[in-house]
């Protein structure tokens, strides 16, 4: 039986991942967001198939329960991977996706099973900082804008209905981002690569600093572009992506 036959029915890809490439990128989207984050992205970046994920309880997996912690998360991840990691494979997450991206990679080093060749996190503090995150402070109201103001960033006008089911996710997405507690590194068996967007204006440079506890290889790579940039895969994003170790 091929990789692309065993997710077939796999809710958690918007598309089953094939057996046609070496390898294989697997994509996280941030706190709200979900697949569809990619949308823009190509099928492969080099040769490894961009496999973005669908976490439950959003688009098309709306009447799923929500995955409720990232421990949770990372554990069902984990078993969905499983058959798919017979190649060659990284990890790509934005923001608080990060945090979920990281937990299943400690989770497949303790089942023995296969890790990321790198994980690159992108725009997001290290898990022991990750209650920094301005936008966890943030009221309903606050939050309710600020999905009005991504909706329109991509051009699109935003509907009551639309807002009402953003805020909706984003919102169990922030509890469990509130309930999330890592105090201290836990280096993971992967190089770790840490992107900055230089016209980020929710997370600097600095704030990023904390990732080099977590990997014997951290690297900090900046790239041109704001904080959600990386949906249209810039040239400089898909160039860092398609180098190997």
């Amino acid at each position: 039986m091929t990789s692309g036959s065993t997710t077939a029915l796999s809710p958690w890809f918007v598309r089953p991942p094939s057996a046609e490439h070496p390898a294989r990128l697997f994509c996280f989207p941030f706190s709200g967001s979900g697949a569809s984050a990619f949308s823009a992205w190509p099928a492969a970046i080099g040769d490894a198939e961009v496999c973005p994920v669908q976490f439950p309880g959003r688009e098309n997996r709306l009447a799923h329960p929500h995955y409720g912690t990232y421990e949770q998360l990372a554990a069902d991840l984990a078993d969905t991977l499983e058959p798919l990691l017979d190649r060659p494979f990284a990890f790509f997450a934005h923001c608080a996706g990060a945090l979920p991206a990281y937990e299943t990679v400690l989770r497949l080093a303790e089942r023995g099973l296969p890790t990321p060749e790198r994980l690159f996190v992108s725009g997001q503090p290290a898990p022991h900082d990750a209650l920094r995150d301005r936008m966890l402070t943030m009221t309903e109201d606050g939050l309710r804008a600020e999905v009005e103001a991504f909706i329109r960033s991509r051009g699109i006008e935003p509907r009551p209905d639309m807002v009402d089911l953003g805020l909706m996710v984003l919102l169990r997405d922030h509890a469990a981002a509130t309930a999330y507690r890592r105090t201290e590194p836990a280096a993971v068996d992967c190089p770790v690569v840490v992107v900055h967007w230089r016209d980020d204006t929710d997370v600097t440079l600095a704030d990023l600093q904390g990732w080099r506890g977590y990997a014997d290889t951290v690297e900090f790579r900046q790239l041109d572009g704001g904080h959600y940039d990386f949906m249209d895969a810039p040239d400089a994003l898909r160039t860092l992506l398609t180098r190997r170790p």
